[in-house]
Parts: structure tokens; C-alpha cells; sequence
């Protein structure tokens, strides 16, 4: 998305002197994203413009009592288990992480030593902290790395958005409304409906193991849940929760890192 607060400092804006005095102290924020299929209603860019929207927005926040830059948001994440819908460019899980670690290097070198990525696809969850983790092994650094739906999980939770669907899930109900929010014209109606959706999804209900099955993702059609009952209002609320919530782990991170 273009649209940002003029207060944001960010990254592709400033010139190589701007970034090398202000590596000494600025928290460097960098979005990770996806693009790929989201069901036959949402956006191929849905990852990707909304942690844009949440990294900006809560980085506007911050800003006025932290200094923060953000960089460009990686748009391609590891997506290989949507490439059999097509709308989709992926990386594999080694390519991605070394993406990572690279971009990371690059900032090292840049003169960043405090950065947070902040995550928008679930295929990358594991990816960006196992990146955070060797990083911070190899250089003077100081990395966090969470992906949005966790820091704002226990607010989202309190305002009932993993009733009736998964949460994040992918393009369902909650992704659906997110999109409903912040982009009305690239969401395609009617919305696809799914009945038998479990009741909610609360915390703690997967299970203590991981289970991965080929093909799984073809047997729902490349949406989790039931996007039907998304609504634009839910959608605005529930952006303003993790907004709010990432606003606060930025400064969190901030202070602790100092």
C-alpha cells in the first residue's frame, strides 16, 4: 500500500548517509508477507497489504516515543503448498530463509543493530525466528520476531474473533474481514459460504504434535473457514486491536533493547 504517515521514517525514503546515522538508535522494523492464493474471493497481496497497513500504522504510534524506521515489506514468502491453485510466487523454505538472513546482513552491515520482524503469512513463522535466532548468534544484534495474529491474540480473543472460524486461518473469516476493512474494492462477492465450521478456535486447541498431509490444502479449496460471515465492522475492530497490540510490543522491544 502507498498511503503512509508522513511522520514514518522509511527506509526506501532516506538517502545512504540518513540510514547510516540513524542505524545508531533507530529500531528497524521489516514487514514479512506472501503472495499467494486466498480462496476465489481475496487478493493474491492479502498477506502482504495487511502487515504493510499494521507495520506502518503501529509504527506511526511508536514513533512518537521511539525512534523507528520501517523497511520495504518482503512480499514473497514460503507459499509452496498454495502453487498447485496457480496466483501464487513462492520461495522454498531454504530460499526464504536465506533471503532472510541476508536482508538482515545487509541492515547489519548498514550499521542496524536493532531490528523486529514482524510476520503477515503463517508459512513463514518458523522461518523468521529461526532467522532472528542465527542472526543474533552471528552479529551484534538484538532481533525480535513475531508474526501479527500472535501479538494480538489475547485482544483478539477478548473481542471474540476466533468464534466460528480459525484465527488467522487463511482467507477466512478473519482474513476476509481484515481485507473487508482495509481494501472493500479487491474483495470479490459473493463471498464463498462454508457450513460446518467448528464452533471456535480457541487457545491451546491444536494439538501437542504437528500434522502435515499432502494435499490437504486442495480437499478446503485454499481457505480455512467459513468467509461468509465476514463483515467489514469486525474487520475494522479487529485491525484496530492489532494495531494497537504490535504498537505496543514496538515500544516493548524498544525499551528492552535499549
Amino acid at each position: 500500500m502507498n498511503d503512509h504517515a508522513p511522520s514514518i521514517p522509511l527506509f526506501h525514503e532516506l538517502t545512504r548517509d540518513d540510514l547510516r546515522a540513524a542505524g545508531k538508535n533507530a529500531l528497524l522494523i521489516l514487514p514479512v508477507a506472501a503472495v499467494e492464493q486466498h480462496g476465489p474471493h481475496l487478493p493474491v497481496g492479502t498477506d502482504w497489504m495487511i502487515v504493510e497497513h499494521v507495520a506502518r500504522t503501529a509504527a506511526a504510534a511508536a514513533a512518537r516515543h521511539a525512534p523507528i524506521i520501517v523497511a520495504p515489506t518482503l512480499p514473497f514468502g514460503s507459499s509452496d503448498h498454495h502453487l498447485p491453485f496457480g496466483g501464487t510466487m513462492s520461495f522454498s523454505t531454504t530460499v526464504h530463509y536465506q533471503a532472510l538472513v541476508d536482508l538482515i546482513t545487509s541492515l547489519h552491515i548498514s550499521g542496524f543493530r536493532r531490528m523486529f520482524i514482524l510476520n503477515g503469512h503463517g508459512g513463514n513463522h518458523e522461518l523468521i525466528q529461526l532467522a532472528a535466532r542465527d542472526m543474533a548468534l552471528r552479529h551484534p544484534l538484538r532481533i525480535g520476531a513475531a508474526s501479527y495474529w500472535d501479538l494480538a491474540r489475547e485482544r483478539l480473543i477478548a473481542l471474540g474473533a476466533h468464534h466460528g472460524q480459525r484465527l488467522p486461518g487463511h482467507a477466512g473469516g478473519f482474513e476476509t474481514a481484515l481485507m473487508l476493512a482495509l481494501r472493500p474494492e479487491l474483495v470479490r462477492l459473493p463471498l464463498p459460504s462454508r457450513s460446518g465450521t467448528q464452533e471456535h478456535d480457541p487457545p491451546g486447541a491444536a494439538t501437542p504434535f504437528r500434522l502435515e498431509t499432502h494435499g490437504f490444502w486442495q480437499t478446503i479449496d485454499g481457505y480455512s473457514d467459513n468467509p461468509a460471515q465476514a463483515t467489514a465492522e469486525r474487520g475494522r475492530v479487529w485491525l484496530d486491536a492489532i494495531v494497537d497490540a504490535v504498537t505496543h510490543a514496538f515500544l516493548e522491544f524498544d525499551r528492552m533493547t535499549r
